[in-house]
């Protein structure tokens, strides 16, 4: 397959449609369809993940909104509720698949570029459920029990993310049958992996003894550059294989996925100053400035491609765009900018900045509701039914 979504399948008889996603077992025809009793796990990709970071963020984003807005704590705990599970269902699933299919899932790392790039998929959601674990879960857990998970979830993301970022491009590079033309938003996906390891671990900094402080903030600055870097060097392939192919229609949500680098880059950059007031407190005062300076001027492109994102969609929505795992785009990456307006909010003092992350997040809290209303309607299975054929 040289596309991410796959043609859709016929929805079973009395059953919604299911999720277009990518088909391993297509490509594998010898691996036994799934019985009628589960849903069938060459069906389940990495992409998955994406609706656990989709999850969090939305807590994270209501922990952040300014803190005049009533009953935002209460919102933040009641909406980290659901990622808690959601990961472990995934995460139990991807368990299961990679016992009782292996195949499956060689073949998503090694054969399938498409899917092999959503793997930077699941650390960002094992380093996002942990960070809203730390900043809304602790109304719920206790403080003590969420900085634990957070230091758990944060430690294994970041090695994962590490991972993910130099064994991806390893792997473009040397296996993977790859054409300039086929570049799209999802190839920035494990480049941003080490961004959300630097914004999550800048934020762990005053909880850790003093003594530890500046080894964690010089590492999440050393992850931040390997981030940024990353994404330096893939976002003009991305951008010169938009204008060279023709983005499928179900791939158009992709479009936002450009706005989690710039989100992302600007919330660990105003994370970093932050954190450097109590571990190295002689660059705050530069590290302030220069946080701000670059939120500014990134956070500004993000906008302007915000507003191309959302009219590139809205025009594939008239045309019929098809519901998939990609629409989970639209919420992630609109979160970084959340928390990146945050960020600029408490270092500038300026309204402007707490009112357009307030506005973001009206529209992360719709469309987060929309897409996982559309997912779960979507599940291919049915209680009680028969699964997928």
């Amino acid at each position: 397959m040289s596309t991410l979504i796959a043609p859709t399948r016929p929805a079973p008889p009395g059953g919604a449609a299911p999720l277009d996603l990518p088909q391993p077992d297509d490509v594998l025809p010898e691996e036994p369809r799934p019985t009628a009793t589960r849903p069938g796990l060459g069906r389940l990709g990495p992409n998955w993940y994406a609706a656990v970071m989709g999850t969090a963020i939305t807590a994270t984003g209501a922990a952040v909104l300014p803190a005049g807005v009533p009953g935002r704590t209460v919102l933040a705990a009641v909406l980290w509720l659901p990622a808690v599970p959601v990961l472990l269902a995934v995460a139990a699933a991807r368990a299961v698949q990679l016992v009782r299919r292996p195949a499956v899932v060689r073949a998503q790392l090694l054969e399938e570029p498409a899917a092999a790039v959503f793997q930077g998929c699941p650390p960002m959601a094992l380093l996002a459920v942990g960070h809203a674990t730390l900043v809304a879960g602790g109304a719920v857990i206790g403080a003590g029990p969420a900085l634990a998970v957070d230091l758990v979830l944060w430690c294994l993301g970041t090695v994962y993310a590490v991972a993910v970022a130099a064994g991806i491009p390893y792997l473009m590079i040397t296996r993977h049958r790859m054409a300039l033309r086929e570049a799209n938003p999802t190839w920035l996906l494990p480049a941003v992996a080490p961004l959300v390891a630097a914004s999550a671990g800048a934020a762990l900094v005053p909880h850790l003894p003093q003594a530890w402080q500046p080894a964690l903030l010089y590492g999440a600055c050393a992850l931040f550059g390997a981030g940024l870097l990353g994404v330096l060097l893939v976002l003009p392939v991305v951008f010169a294989g938009l204008l060279q192919g023709r983005l499928a229609p179900a791939l158009t949500p992709s479009l936002f996925l450009v706005l989690g680098p710039l989100g992302q880059s600007a919330t660990a950059a105003g994370g970093l100053a932050d954190a450097a007031r109590t571990a190295a407190p002689a660059l705050a005062g530069s590290g302030r400035v220069l946080s701000v300076l670059y939120g500014v001027v990134v956070l500004g492109f993000a906008l302007l491609w915000l507003c191309l994102a959302g009219a590139a969609n809205l025009r594939a929505g008239r045309a019929g765009m098809p519901f998939a795992m990609t629409w989970w785009a639209f919420t992630f990456p609109v979160g970084t900018l959340v928390t990146g307006m945050a960020a600029l909010s408490r270092h500038t003092g300026f309204g402007g900045f707490a009112g357009l992350g307030a506005l973001l997040y009206g529209l992360l809290l719709g469309a987060w509701a929309v897409v996982a209303l559309r997912t779960l309607a979507a599940l291919p299975f049915r209680f009680g039914k028969p699964a997928l054929p």
